[in-house]
């Protein structure tokens, strides 16, 4: 982008000794005060416990190329700082993303869902990886801040940008997909996480299909087959083209224009006469490749080069650790219901004796206990070796009566306390699942496992 963008925009800027050359190149977009360089164009944004317009002062001493400002903080800014004057830092910082967008000549795929975002952002991001270089959302990088970080940093080289979208309440994900305007847009489930927030299923089904609102009409939107709630929903605010995908086995497979034979024996996914391999394990893992092979599709990425995907994904996330003779399968990062059975279900197809630590799930309301209790009922089904709940109050109730069965159980309220009855239960050759939602940091577990097992 240009500075004559920004004066398209916001006018002639404040600080300015003479009319600027709209032809002169925008500097690098920075939001932290904390890692800004001189020739950069800073963005203080407000938050509840900060305010970066603190720090226009330090800006102008950088040697800021220039700041946007709010108007309600106007006298902050330092005379010597070029700076425009707008409404909203983060609205004008989204529309910046959007400018900057529609420059852009490569596809955007957006993604969100209850769970599995993040996993098939990165099966995505794999599967497109034929085409040449592909920006995707980092880390967190899935709300107001993070969606316009990751289009800025896409440049016209690079053959895709594929960003994730979190929400925690309607409306979020209205605002990240007028900004993003995707061209594909994937919603890998709609189940109950943040439902404490929404209170339904079916409100949760509408926030995810506000992934629509910027999309063009000849835009394509991919979703698992089988779910009438979400079918419903999209109805409502989607009339344009959808791809539903479904495992041959699943209840919605005949609902599915894009369905596949699951081999979990052989690793495998059939989809036609073409044979991919699972990058990652569980039947579930095996549905997020199925909604990035329709993107790649989509998108005309050869067959040939999709069958056998290379794909890291963050920490704490579909990972698997060997330590002194335990397996562990590290889900430390977050936990919904949904994803709490799928990592289950993987567990339960593990050799050798099966043990678990599940610790809360956060935001379910009302619906909390009922969801807690549910897992715990799939914990027994699955006749696992022991269990740890690392919970406390009605929920931590609740697992404890449903798992009842369990020939090992123990209650702890932190994670470090769960290392005391793994340390009486473990063996070499065992499997141990760790799954809870990020408030319960269950990663604290992490280092103390290798401890527990017997020397030689």
């Amino acid at each position: 982008m240009q500075l004559g963008d920004l004066i398209a925009c916001w006018g002639q800027p404040r600080g300015a000794l003479s009319p600027l050359e709209p032809s002169l190149p925008l500097g690098p977009i920075c939001t932290d005060s904390r890692s800004l360089a001189a020739g950069q164009l800073f963005i203080p944004l407000v938050g509840e416990r900060f305010d970066g317009h603190a720090f226009l002062q330090q800006a102008a001493g950088l040697g800021a190329q220039a700041a946007l400002v709010q108007r309600d903080r106007a006298h902050l800014a330092p005379s010597t700082l070029l700076h425009w004057l707008v409404d909203d830092t983060l609205e004008a910082y989204q529309q910046l993303a959007l400018l900057h967008r529609r420059q852009l000549p490569q596809p955007v795929i957006a993604v969100t869902g209850s769970a599995g975002k993040t996993t098939t952002r990165e099966l995505i991001r794999a599967a497109l990886a034929p085409l040449g270089e592909v920006m995707a959302s980092r880390g967190n990088e899935n709300n107001d801040v993070g969606v316009p970080l990751t289009l800025l940093k896409a440049h016209r080289e690079q053959a895709a940008v594929v960003v994730e979208m979190g929400m925690r309440g309607l409306g979020e994900i209205d605002r990240l997909s007028r900004t993003a305007e995707p061209d594909v847009a994937v919603i890998t489930n709609i189940g109950t996480a943040h439902i404490g927030r929404l209170g339904s299923r079916g409100a949760i089904a509408q926030a995810k299909c506000e992934i629509t609102t910027g999309l063009k009409p000849d835009s394509l939107v991919v979703i698992p087959a089988g779910d009438p709630l979400l079918d419903q929903a999209l109805a409502r605010v989607w009339s344009g083209r959808i791809c539903r995908v479904a495992l041959a086995d699943d209840e919605g497979a005949a609902a599915a224009d894009f369905c596949a034979e699951l081999h979990l024996d052989t690793g495998r996914l059939k989809l036609g006469s073409d044979l991919y391999n699972l990058p990652l394990e569980g039947r579930h893992n095996a549905r997020n490749l199925l909604l990035a092979l329709a993107v790649a599709r989509e998108l005309k990425v050869p067959s040939e080069a999709l069958q056998s995907l290379s794909v890291s994904v963050p920490g704490g996330r579909n990972r698997r650790l060997q330590q002194g003779g335990l397996t562990i399968l590290d889900e430390t990062y977050n936990a919904s219901p949904e994803a709490v059975l799928a990592a289950l279900d993987l567990l339960a197809a593990q050799p050798g004796r099966r043990f678990a630590v599940l610790g809360t799930m956060l935001e379910l309301g009302d619906q909390s206990v009922a969801l807690h209790r549910a897992v715990a009922e799939r914990a027994a089904t699955h006749r696992l070796d022991g269990l740890v709940v690392v919970s406390s109050g009605a929920e931590a109730e609740a697992m404890a009566k449903a798992a009842a069965a369990l020939p090992r159980l123990a209650v702890v309220q932190a994670p470090e306390e769960a290392a005391q009855p793994l340390g009486e239960w473990l063996s070499p050759g065992d499997v141990l699942l760790l799954k809870a939602s990020r408030g319960v940091a269950l990663e604290r577990l992490l280092p103390l496992l290798p401890e527990l097992l017997p020397v030689g």
